[in-house]
């Protein structure tokens, strides 16, 4: 039956592959996975507790006779809530943060971002609207701060040709600024929940290899662009009936928000719960805040009915409900022993984690970034040194180099495939104009991160 739950699991690597021919979810694939997964599990379960986990399961009956019954309540209590809670650990987190971003965002704190880039020099327009999307990715989750800046950037530049390369940076910007912060890809969240990394060294070690992975392709693009761009400003968003804030309230609303989940790391290492209840933390304030300073706004149910991004609402979604399904889907994998196998293959075969790393990097291009990182973080075990130890090489490594490889197709990242939709971009467009200037700065990213750990390992 191992072998059933791998094809399952190469069949789901395949179908989210080519999810932009076929129009079929990311999300709805990963939860089919996870799903027939386990049942395919749960059958025949008594042969996989015996074989991964014979001495738990003596210990569980405690002397009671086995049966099918039994098995099934020990893989349920002791195996799939395990996995259960890790996956909704993340979920939580990234629902938290996509309901900060949608709280900013209906009560126009996001304002600020379109004052701040209002010109129509191509050069200050590109680098203003990215480190904007880099600094936003660092600290809430990529999607949602990718979502946020196309749509501004939708409502300025008039020239769909001009958008693609200004939307392509921005997807590079939130993949770069995300993947280097432990709070700002689902990947880093993964690593630090299980361990594997802390918050400062990760950071350290990840601000300059993302650093580099996005400046050098965001020069590149900017010398296609024309010197002056085609750019209409309309009417400021969230004026008259859709928020009474004045300038003090939103910018304050801005602080609570982001300010508060700079603190996430920090109340993590204080009080050791996890991140997902700082960031609940975060929300409960700035929601306190919300409706103190909306108190009032005209009635219940006008506000109620007040301008919600509803494509923040349903790309959230279904974020949330990828990453569950992934996770719970590679859970069931691991079980089966596979995953361990597969690393010792690795580790005799090719035995470099850089070029496992690229590999990694390539292969998320094709597939998705945190499907295959979370591939590679199940493969192995938080050791207590060498390579694969809490802020290990190995962790940096996958953490970089699928994330920013990701962007090296349009397909390989939900931020990309969120580009794809807005502005309609083909695959052979990306390809052509992008791909390579990606490449140059992923490559020369993974130099100086080898640099960094060769010089302070």
């Amino acid at each position: 039956m191992t072998l059933i739950i791998i094809l399952l699991l190469l069949l789901s690597y395949l179908l989210i592959a080519t999810t932009h021919l076929t129009g079929v979810n990311k999300a709805a694939i990963s939860i089919f996975l996870a799903a027939i997964g386990w049942v395919v599990y749960i059958i025949w379960g008594n042969d996989f507790v015996m074989d991964m986990h014979p001495g738990a399961y003596e210990a569980f009956l405690d002397g009671n006779a086995a049966s099918s019954e039994q098995v099934k309540n020990f893989i349920y209590d002791s195996i799939f809530l395990k996995y259960v809670g890790k996956a909704a650990a993340i979920v939580m987190y990234l629902l938290a943060t996509m309901s900060i971003i949608e709280i900013l965002n209906t009560n126009g704190c996001f304002d600020f971002i379109s004052e701040w880039i209002r010109t129509r020099e191509t050069k200050r327009l590109l680098w203003t609207i990215t480190l904007a999307t880099f600094i936003l990715s660092a600290n809430l989750d990529n999607l949602t701060t990718t979502i946020v800046m196309l749509v501004i950037m939708h409502n300025i530049v008039k020239s769909r040709a001009q958008r693609m390369f200004i939307g392509s940076a921005i997807v590079l910007a939130a993949v770069c600024g995300g993947c280097f912060t432990v709070i700002g890809d689902p990947t880093g969240l993964m690593l630090w929940a299980n361990e594997a990394v802390t918050a400062s060294d990760f950071s350290s070690y990840l601000a300059w290899p993302a650093l580099a992975a996005w400046v050098v392709p965001t020069y590149l693009i900017g010398r296609q662009l024309p010197s002056r761009l085609d750019i209409e400003w309309g009417v400021a968003p969230f004026r008259g009936d859709d928020t009474r804030l004045n300038r003090w309230q939103r910018m304050l609303m801005f602080l609570v928000g982001i300010g508060g989940l700079w603190f996430v790391p920090t109340f993590l290492s204080i009080t050791r719960l996890p991140a997902f209840l700082g960031a609940l933390v975060v929300l409960a304030l700035l929601w306190v805040v919300n409706e103190a300073f909306n108190r009032k706004l005209m009635n219940a149910d006008q506000t109620s009915q007040r301008r919600i991004p509803r494509v923040i609402q349903y790309e959230a979604i279904q974020q949330m409900l990828f990453v569950m399904g992934i996770m719970l889907g590679l859970g069931v994998v691991s079980e089966t022993g596979v995953f361990t196998e597969v690393a010792d293959w690795i580790d005799a075969t090719i035995g470099n984690l850089w070029v496992v790393g690229i590999l990694s990097g390539i292969l998320s291009s094709l597939v998705d970034s945190f499907t295959i990182a979370a591939s590679d973080i199940f493969m192995y075990d938080v050791w207590n040194a060498g390579d694969y130890a809490q802020n290990g090489t190995y962790w940096k490594v996958i953490a970089y180099c699928t994330a920013v490889g990701g962007c090296l197709l349009s397909v390989g990242s939900v931020c990309g495939l969120a580009l794809m939709k807005l502005e309609h971009i083909h695959l052979s467009w990306y390809i052509k104009n992008i791909t390579l200037k990606v490449l140059i700065g992923w490559l020369l990213g993974l130099a100086i991160l080898w640099c960094e750990v060769l010089i302070y390992s």
